[in-house]
This record gives C-alpha cells, sequence and structure tokens, in this order.
C-alpha cells in the first residue's frame, strides 16, 4: 500500500518496460491489462474472481455511471469501490468516446459536448470540468481528461482541431482536479492523466505528446487509436509517442486489444491496456489459449472431453471440457458466457504476467516472438 501515487521503472528490456505503479488502494504491476467493467461491472465475472485471476486494476465508464445511476447516487452510496465491491484501483475514462460513439446527437464546442443520452434521449452537457467532478465522485484512483474522438479516416485539419482542443481541455481538467483536491473531493493518492490525440498524423501526434507532457501529469496515455486503422499504423503512431513521454511515467494504451497487439504495444514502451476483447469474445463463444483463439460454436468440440488449459489456475479453464463448454455456447446457457469470460480474463492476466516476467529476466524480445508464433494459429485449430 502507498500514501501516494508513484509510478517505478523496475526494468527495461528494449523497448518493454516493467514497473509498479503504487496507489492508496494497492500496487499495480505493470505491463498491466485492466478488464473493462463499462456499468461498474466486468460482464458476467464476479469480483473474487477478477482478484483471483490476478487483477490489479479495473476500468469504469463516466459516460455510462453518469447516465446511470448518477456519480451523485454512487458517491452518496460510498463510492464506486464500494458499489461494485472491489477495494482495488479502479481508473475511469473521461466519456469521450462514448459520446462520440454512442450519443443519438451531440454539438462539440470549446466548452464542451453537448449530447444526448443513448439511453432516453434525456438531454446532458459535459465540460472538461464536469468530466473531472464526475471521476472524483466516484472516486477514481485513475483519472482521464476529457478530449475529443475523431472517428478515422478523417482529414487532417480535423483531427488537428480535436488534438488542439483536447490539449485546452487537458489544462482545464488539470485545474479542476486541483480544485476538486482543494475542496476534497479529489482525495489523496489520485491521479488525473493526460490522453495524446491527433489521429494517424505523426506530426500532430507529436505536438500533443509535447504539449501534454509540458503540463507536468502524473501518467500519460494515447488515446483515438484501434478505431479501424491497421494495426502497421497503430504501432507507427506509438513509435513517434511513446519515445517523447517521460521516462516516469506510466504509458496507456486505450482501447487495446488482441493479445498480439498487447506484445507489440508493450515492445514500443506502452504498460498500460484495457479492452472489451476478453469478455465479449467470451460472451459470443470464443475462448483465448496459449495455443491460439479458440471458437466453441465450432462442432469439432462437441466431443472433446480436454479442458481449454489444462495447466491453467483459472478453474473455468482448467476444470470444465470443451465437450461442455461448446453444449453450453450452443445452448445460450448463461453459464457459457459466464465461464467463457473469466477464463478469457484469466489468461490476459497470465499473459502480462509472462511478459512482466520476461522483460524482467531480458528475454522479451525471444519470448515475444515464440508467443506470436503460437497466438497466429487458425481460430479452430488450437490443441
Amino acid at each position: 500500500m502507498s500514501d501516494g501515487f508513484a509510478f517505478t521503472l523496475r526494468k527495461t528490456d528494449g523497448g518493454a518496460r516493467q514497473g509498479e505503479i503504487a496507489t492508496p488502494r494497492g500496487t499495480i504491476r505493470t505491463p498491466a491489462f485492466m478488464p473493462v467493467g463499462t456499468a461498474a461491472t466486468v460482464k458476467a465475472i464476479y469480483t473474487d474472481q477478477l482478484e483471483a485471476a490476478g487483477v490489479d486494476i479495473v476500468l469504469a465508464n463516466t459516460y455510462h455511471l453518469m447516465l446511470r445511476p448518477g456519480a451523485e447516487r454512487i458517491a452518496r452510496l460510498g463510492g464506486l469501490h464500494a458499489f461494485m465491491r472491489w477495494d482495488r484501483p479502479i481508473l475511469t475514462d473521461s466519456g469521450g468516446f462514448q459520446v462520440m460513439s454512442l450519443s443519438k446527437l451531440r454539438q462539440i464546442t470549446d466548452e464542451g459536448v453537448t449530447f444526448q443520452s443513448h439511453i432516453d434521449g434525456a438531454r446532458h452537457v459535459l465540460t472538461p470540468e464536469r468530466a473531472v467532478e464526475i471521476q472524483c465522485l466516484l472516486g477514481a484512483d485513475i483519472q482521464m481528461q476529457l478530449d475529443e474522438c475523431v472517428a478515422l479516416p478523417a482529414a487532417r485539419e480535423e483531427m488537428a482541431v480535436a488534438m488542439q482542443r483536447s490539449l485546452v481541455w487537458a489544462e482545464r481538467c488539470k485545474r479542476a482536479f486541483a480544485q476538486c483536491a482543494e475542496q476534497g473531493l479529489a482525495k489523496p493518492g489520485q491521479a488525473l492523466f493526460g490522453i495524446v490525440q491527433g489521429g494517424v498524423d505523426t506530426d500532430l501526434r507529436k505536438h500533443s505528446a509535447d504539449a501534454l507532457v509540458a503540463l507536468d501529469l502524473p501518467g500519460y496515455a494515447v488515446g483515438g487509436l484501434a478505431v479501424g486503422e491497421p494495426q502497421s499504423v497503430m504501432l507507427e503512431m506509438l513509435e513517434v509517442t511513446t519515445p517523447r513521454l517521460p521516462v516516469d511515467r506510466p504509458r496507456y494504451l486505450m482501447g487495446v486489444g488482441t493479445p498480439v497487439d498487447l506484445i507489440e504495444s508493450v515492445a514500443r514502451g506502452i504498460d498500460m491496456f484495457d479492452c472489451v476483447m476478453p469478455t465479449r469474445s467470451g460472451r459470443h463463444g470464443q475462448a483465448f489459449t496459449w495455443a491460439g483463439k479458440i471458437n466453441l460454436r465450432n462442432a469439432q468440440y462437441a466431443e472433446d472431453p480436454r479442458p481449454l488449459d489444462e495447466q491453467s489456475r483459472c478453474p473455468a479453464a482448467r476444470d470444465y471440457s470443451r465437450a461442455y463448454l461448446h453444449h453450453l455456447v450452443k445452448s445460450e446457457e448463461y453459464l457459457g458466457a459466464m465461464l467463457l469470460s473469466w477464463a478469457n480474463v484469466a489468461f490476459y492476466q497470465e499473459l502480462m504476467g509472462a511478459m512482466r516476467a520476461a522483460i524482467a529476466e531480458g528475454r522479451f524480445a525471444a519470448w515475444a516472438a515464440e508467443t506470436k508464433t503460437r497466438l497466429a494459429r487458425p481460430a479452430n485449430d488450437a490443441a
């Protein structure tokens, strides 16, 4: 446990980094993967299962929680940690991406975003100041600045306007966070991260990173990627961005991704990730394993007595046969989604643990090459 927020870089191996983020609610081992708990729940998984799988931190969503049940209500009920029965660190995103992708109607100005709820059409206004206030009411340990996300592909001028607006909003969020701290709404040890924007333009990315670093924030995220562009383009943006970020601050790539995405991004200096992929895939009958991805809907598993991974520490992966999981998925039983989501979250944690060990032992490049080959097998070929 720690009284404050601090990042310690323990080891580097090429571009890959292994370290720890200290928070008052516990240590986050990096590289870290955060399961997505959009509406104060990682879908189909108990918090006890998350803890047993080795999860250090989860992500929750400002947009969804401000709409339902409301940040003020959660605050009255003791904050998000008590509300969802999770006493380890929580990161909340600012809601900017969801405003872009989910709201029925939206209008973006320099002041903020006016939008209609995707739930009931009610009108809401989200400013940088309100985004910080909501996250403080929730009690998030790591909070994200409000930013403007641009759907790709986009014209350079559109990407530039959004990038510059996000920089202005970062300054406003920093001031708002300081005011919340003075008022006691932001607690000691909580931290605000900035978000590098700029679309797929290298010069815009460099400018955004440099301007954010000048704000001297506790951590930095790379946003606006993994939104349809090729993986090679995403990695190119990381290659021009991460070298400009402080060595002594955590780096977070938002909304990524596949196991191979994680490996490639860690190789380029990223420390933190989140993505819905493990649980969403689980709900659709897909399992991630060290031998590749398995589609349990496939008839070849109807009489397969093997577990997903007999070596796994996760009961869902170790103790249930593929035949049974196939049956659950084909029968659309809730238990199928629960077991596969649990197994996938556990696999992602095993993957991050293996990366941390490889970096610490100075063998990351060899481990990454071998693991990418194993994971590249066809979906239904996993042995």
